[in-house]
């Protein structure tokens, strides 16, 4: 549900490994490359970089980097709309693979939240899980704030759009369609399409479409699935049909993506 570690305690991060929560780490010192599914970032003192739930990640190598790993679930952080809005505010945790590292501006405030943070869970104190919940709230305001101040232009996404993306992820092995999510989350397949084009210039179909083609390379690259293991994992019944969907959205055929990462 809500976990905290130290740079030196993330043994787990020695190796690739993807967990379903929420991931932010920052550096406090030294300098570090963090691989996340077919990207490589460099982490420096006072940074931080945000990653999505499912996202392949690990540390490449590390220049004497200290810093934390806090770890979350949507479930335990997004307790209404403006919890869910607030983790995908900029972009914070995207599921478009636009992971960024983002140089703080107040870092005191950013790592006493942290310690802060630590102190709650090997403590305990009562409604310690509401503290938390806060401070999780505060770190991401100030990493928004940061961004702002670098010029960017700001990013608010809509509720419902991310319960859109939410259910895809998890609903990877039934292959539903644009409708069926819709009916699943309580809303039609026009808003749907209406959100995906103000949001991401495509439709919800293509968004879903690329999602898939997103889990299918993770599954190829660290999980180490075959073709026809990866085609059911993602609900495909007839794995010739997902070598040809997958040929179509990436101009490459499955069987020679494999055999490229085998080459790398």
């Amino acid at each position: 549900m809500i976990d905290i570690k130290t740079f030196d305690q993330a043994k787990d991060l020695q190796n690739p490994r993807r967990v379903l929560k929420y991931v932010l780490l920052f550096c406090t010192s030294g300098e570090m490359t963090l691989s996340v599914d077919e990207n490589e970032y460099i982490i420096t003192k006072n940074s931080v970089i945000t990653i999505t739930s499912g996202q392949i990640h690990y540390i490449k190598n590390s220049n004497q980097a200290t810093g934390f790993v806090l770890e979350f679930t949507y479930d335990f952080f997004c307790k209404n709309d403006n919890d869910i809005e607030l983790i995908f505010h900029n972009s914070l945790f995207c599921h478009f693979a636009m992971n960024e590292v983002i140089q703080v501006d107040d870092e005191k405030l950013v790592v006493d939240s942290l310690k802060l943070i630590q102190q709650e869970i090997a403590e305990k104190p009562y409604q310690y899980l509401i503290s938390i919940h806060s401070r999780i709230q505060l770190i991401l305001i100030e990493i928004n704030r940061s961004k702002i101040k670098l010029g960017e232009e700001i990013y608010k996404p809509d509720a419902l759009f991310l319960h859109f993306l939410e259910a895809i992820r998890g609903n990877f092995d039934k292959n539903l369609s644009v409708t069926e999510i819709a009916n699943l989350i309580g809303t039609t397949e026009a808003k749907l399409n209406e959100l995906s084009k103000l949001h991401c210039n495509k439709t919800a179909q293509n968004i879903i479409f690329g999602l898939i083609i997103s889990e299918a390379k993770r599954l190829f690259t660290y999980e180490k699935f075959s073709v026809k293991e990866t085609a059911y994992a993602l609900g495909f019944n007839d794995p010739f049909y997902f070598s040809n969907f997958f040929k179509k959205h990436t101009n490459i055929s499955p069987k020679s993506y494999k055999e490229k990462l085998v080459s790398l």
